[in-house]
Parts: C-alpha cells; sequence; structure tokens
C-alpha cells in the first residue's frame, strides 16, 4: 500500500510502499478515503535536521518518517475482541496519510478517542478536519475568555482560521484576524472575523493599539510558527494589554522565540497543550462544530490531490503557501 512519508535526509514529502496492516487484538482496520495536510506541523517536520533534538528516532535509524494524522475512511477489518458495530463504520482517525491503518477505539465512554465516528451526511473531506477542529475547541476553551474580551489572532492559517471560527461561534470578541497572505485575509473576512488586518499593508501592533483605544488585545493567540515565527511573537508580546494572556500555539520555529522578560512583565502566557485536550468531550465537540456548520471545512479547502500526487500537494504548501489552505488528499474515488 502507499504511505506519505519523510524519506531520511529528505525535506520533501514522497509515497513509500509498505505493507498492508493487519488489525491486532482491540484494534480497527480504516481503509482511507480522504486526509487532510496539516502545512504547519507537517511541512515543519520536513525541516528538522539530524543537528535538531526533535529529530525522529525513525530517522536516526536510517527509517522513513510517516507524516499526517488526520485521515477520514471506513473501517474494513477488525481485530479480536473489537465490537463488531465497528465494521463497516465511516470514521476518522488521528492516523498518517495512508491507504489503510490501524488504530484502537477508546476502552471506555471517556477515553481520549483516536478513532470516532462521522455522523450520517457529513462528507468524508470534512470529517477529515475533526483533529484540528476539536484541538482548536481546546485552545479556545482553556483561554477562558471573558464577556467583551478583544482577541487578536495572528496567522490564519488552519489553526487561526479554526479557532476564528470557534471564537464567533462562542459568541466572544470582538475578535480580530492578523496575517500577510490576501487569501487567508479574504477567507477571514469571510469566516465572520469582526476585524480583518493585513499584515502586509499596515503595521499590525499599531492597527490593534488603534482598535482597542490604546490598551492593546486581551488575548492574543500566535498561531504563526515556522520561518515568521520570531518577529510574529515579538508583534504578539508588543500588541498584548497588561493583565492579558498571550496564547501560544504555533510551531516549528527554526529558532528559539525571543521572550524579553520587560515585555512578559504583567502578562500571561499559556502553551497550546496546557490542561484537556483530545478528551471525549473535545472529541465531540469538535465534531458537532463540524456538523452544525460553525466549522466551514468546505471554506478552508483550497486544493485536491490524489494520492499518488502527495509530493506535489506539500511541495505548494512549502513552496507557494500563499496559494493554499486546506490541502486534501484523495486515497479512494469511491468510497461507497
Amino acid at each position: 500500500m502507499r504511505q506519505v512519508v519523510k524519506p531520511v535526509g529528505a525535506t520533501t514529502a514522497a509515497l513509500a510502499e509498505v505493507p498492508i496492516p493487519e488489525a491486532g487484538p482491540g484494534q480497527v482496520r480504516v481503509r482511507a478515503v480522504r486526509s487532510l495536510i496539516s502545512r504547519g506541523s507537517e511541512t515543519g517536520r520536513l525541516t528538522i535536521g539530524p543537528d535538531d533534538e526533535r529529530y525522529s528516532p525513525e530517522e536516526a535509524a536510517g527509517q522513513p518518517v510517516p507524516l499526517g494524522y488526520s485521515l477520514a475512511g471506513v473501517v474494513d477489518a477488525l481485530g479480536p475482541g473489537v465490537a463488531r458495530h465497528w465494521l463497516g463504520q465511516r470514521v476518522v482517525a488521528r492516523e498518517p496519510h495512508a491507504d489503510y491503518v490501524v488504530v484502537s477505539p477508546p476502552a471506555a465512554p471517556d477515553d481520549q478517542p483516536d478513532v470516532f465516528p462521522i455522523p450520517d451526511g457529513m462528507s468524508f473531506e470534512t470529517a477529515a478536519y475533526w483533529i484540528l477542529a476539536a484541538a482548536a475547541a481546546t485552545w479556545v476553551e482553556i483561554e477562558r475568555v471573558q464577556p467583551r474580551d478583544a482577541i487578536v489572532i495572528l496567522g490564519q492559517g488552519l489553526v487561526g482560521s479554526l479557532m476564528l471560527q470557534v471564537h464567533k461561534a462562542a459568541g466572544h470578541g470582538p475578535v480580530v484576524a492578523v496575517d500577510a497572505l490576501e487569501l487567508r485575509c479574504d477567507l477571514a473576512e469571510r469566516l465572520g472575523a469582526d476585524v480583518v488586518i493585513n499584515a502586509a499593508r499596515e503595521d499590525p501592533v499599531e492597527a490593534v493599539r488603534s482598535i482597542t483605544g490604546g490598551v492593546g488585545a486581551d488575548i492574543v493567540v500566535y498561531a504563526v510558527g515556522g520561518r515568521e515565527g520570531a518577529r510574529a511573537f515579538l508583534q504578539a508580546l508588543d500588541m498584548l494589554a497588561v493583565g492579558g494572556l498571550l496564547h501560544l500555539i504555533g510551531l516549528c520555529e527554526p529558532e528559539p522565540l525571543p521572550l524579553p522578560s520587560s515585555k512578559i512583565q504583567g502578562r500571561r502566557l499559556l502553551g497550546g497543550y496546557y490542561g484537556r485536550a483530545n478528551d471525549a468531550w473535545t472529541a465531540r465537540t469538535g465534531m458537532e462544530l463540524l456538523a452544525s456548520g460553525a466549522i466551514d471545512a468546505a471554506a478552508m479547502t483550497t486544493h485536491r490531490f490524489p494520492a499518488e500526487r502527495a509530493g506535489d500537494a506539500f511541495a505548494l504548501l512549502q513552496e507557494r503557501p500563499g496559494d493554499a489552505l486546506g490541502v486534501i488528499l484523495e486515497w479512494d474515488t469511491d468510497p461507497a
């Protein structure tokens, strides 16, 4: 079968031929239909070299690294001990891009689910956003937003766009979206941001200060990461009000983020993965947001590639980030 990997020493994604997995005790096997590429974390993984502390054990041992974690498909085989109702179930799974994956259903209702049923009527493409939608629900919840808090989301990639929609669904605001790419600014406006700041046209710090009467934002979500991370992080600090919260979600920066002690005084810093994450509540809420349309997956999807062109899909996200947002891989053209 096909699987998307980072070949050893490579900085691009490729398809590898690997054996079809068998479902073991307590596992189900899922035949993939669609999967979603998470640009930030997955293309960030491609930039990690052997001198980086995040270099994977697989690559260090001379093995390719599987990429991806947002797959939707159909359960086609059960391992020993798995309830029969799972067979034929349409599901999403926290598993890599591949024709087939194996995953264990939760043993108890409140356990973290790595596989979750897709509601009737929802497309596989929409369902592939479940992992990130669930994460966005958690990130918004742990911010403990207060009425009339001014919220700035710095970065409108998949994560920033999802958080914008979750905040708006919860009635929070005003919500200000910031990005330097035209496509993302246009989408943020369509998705209901109260204010959109194009950082390629105006200074986002001055714009936020102006909007907030010089006080700054109550909550700034840093959802940038990557090469622009360090500069954007300093902007996030500069647009944050005294007593405000800086929520750190962006990842895969090539250099340490600057944290001047003078700028963090009187302010709070929250790591995105603090507290509840990926539990049963998170899973249900993420799927409900997709099913209700509060999260508009179709609006975020800009490109679809057949699985055999996975390398081209990753190259698009690496080389032309201003042209793409949600990129879907198609594994099965006949999901019936």
